[in-house]
């Protein structure tokens, strides 16, 4: 007669085993999946994946390049405001040229009050403040105002808060807070950071691709001031959004009283000097390749060629977020500053071979691809030579030095295409590449990054 069989009472879940009994045979069943582990399988996922599963993650990412997107529409839209009822470009890029120098000077400070007080307590009414500028800039030149106001009122839109520095410090509070409580491995932490610091190069490139093309539009199908407008409302909009989002919010004032500034912390300041010679890559390239494309009577055109180089550097940091890179971040910036010095000869080739604005589009494509990588490894030292709970601060101290740049790059561009040629020009985008790196390897030296540290635990409620 054969032996009764008795079963256990099914597995909760297909992970736990199950006992069978039949006649004298004890039988265990797995039901857990064959091959990798889940652990495995986590790992498995693109780098992108895992980082925007993170909780909270694309909420805040979302809403940051909404408050983002503006910044690549103002410089745009106030030129064309101005310069189209008043008729003078000079005064145009005067009023934008103070706004920038005025900013230079009030975010750092800005960035320090978020900082100290918190990212919702501080960004939002400075938002508020840099909105009312704009909306005074906007009355001032839609009813007549004496131009002295249009300066006023563009030096009031300073206190515009770094939001691409205030998703970083999100970016790296969430990582650092992962490492330690989860007790995940640091350097897959690194791994996470330099994939976030890629993506938001990549948008920041992005959005600087976008926004001249959205306010040039809107400035010429509906009226002047439209660009102005569209960016203010978006401005507000964003930040309200992202400020609320609080539970990525990093812990404000976590720095001790007697903390050494960022701009004294070791390392600093030749990263500074990289940052304001990258900078003034940025602002040559862009006035230069303005008047080479004027000079060939294909000035329309010099905004699509420019959108090449912000798409190939765009392209490049998606790309360059995916790698696991090799090495330290002090260890690779020469390698990026070389490339980018290499890579910046093409466009200088191809004006002065044939001057083809085509041949020159396609060089400017390839030559974006080295400027992604440079700033997110640039930023990534930043991160890490900046004093705990300050990071904000040092992220916009970087944001200064590139603004600088620009506007050396621009004057120095400006000056080469007035006095020798446009084809010429190019050369300035190179000698300012060579400046980064021989900085780089004269004043950097030997790094030794801070490693990521946890940070004190999020406020009650935060």
């Amino acid at each position: 007669m054969p032996q009764p069989t008795f079963h256990r009472r099914p597995p909760a879940s297909r992970n736990t085993p199950l006992f069978t009994v039949t006649a004298d045979t004890l039988v265990v069943v797995d039901f857990s999946p064959r091959g990798r582990t889940n652990g495995d399988r986590g790992r498995a996922k693109g780098p992108y994946r895992r980082l925007f599963a993170l909780p909270g993650a694309r909420a805040f990412t979302a809403w940051n390049l909404l408050a983002r997107l503006p910044m690549g529409m103002f410089s745009v839209s106030a030129v064309m405001m101005i310069a189209v009822t008043r008729g003078s470009y000079a005064l145009a890029g005067a009023v934008v040229a103070t706004g920038l120098a005025v900013t230079a000077v009030v975010a750092p400070w800005i960035a320090r009050l978020v900082d100290r007080h918190g990212q919702a307590r501080i960004a939002l009414p400075a938002t508020v403040f840099a909105v009312l500028g704009l909306l005074a800039l906007l009355l001032c030149v839609r009813h007549g105002a004496p131009d002295w106001t249009l300066f006023a009122a563009c030096a009031a839109t300073a206190t515009t808060p770094n939001t691409g520095g205030m998703s970083r410090a999100r970016w790296a509070y969430l990582l650092s807070s992962r490492t330690g409580e989860s007790g995940d491995d640091p350097k897959a932490a690194a791994e996470a950071l330099h994939t976030a610091n890629s993506f938001e190069q990549a948008a920041d490139e992005l959005c600087y691709m976008l926004g001249p093309v959205l306010a040039a539009f809107l400035c010429t199908a509906f009226f002047p001031e439209a660009g102005t407008l569209v960016g203010a409302v978006l401005l507000l909009t964003g930040v309200t959004l992202f400020t609320a989002q609080r539970s990525t919010e990093p812990p404000a004032g976590r720095h001790a009283p007697g903390d050494r500034a960022p701009f004294l912390a070791p390392g600093m300041r030749p990263l500074l000097v990289v940052c304001l010679a990258t900078g003034a890559v940025f602002g040559a390239m862009e006035v230069v390749t303005i008047a080479f494309a004027d000079a060939q009577g294909h000035r329309p055109a010099a905004g699509a060629v420019l959108a090449l180089q912000a798409a190939g550097s765009f392209a490049a940091g998606l790309a360059y977020g995916a790698m696991r890179p090799a090495g330290s971040a002090g260890s690779r910036l020469p390698w990026c500053l070389a490339a980018m010095t290499a890579l910046m000869v093409l466009p200088l080739l191809a004006a002065s071979l044939n001057g083809s604005l085509l041949l020159l589009a396609g060089a400017l494509l390839l030559a974006g691809m080295a400027t992604a990588p440079t700033m997110v490894t640039a930023i990534t030292l930043v991160q890490q030579c900046t004093p705990e709970g300050r990071l904000n601060e040092g992220m916009t101290l970087a944001v200064t030095g590139l603004l600088g740049g620009i506007a050396c790059g621009s004057a120095a561009g400006g000056w080469t295409v007035e006095h020798v040629s446009a084809a010429a020009g190019y050369g300035v985008p190179v000698t300012a590449a060579a400046t980064a790196l021989l900085t780089t390897l004269v004043l950097l030296g030997p790094w030794s990054p801070r490693p990521l540290r946890a940070p004190s635990p999020a406020r009650p409620g935060g």
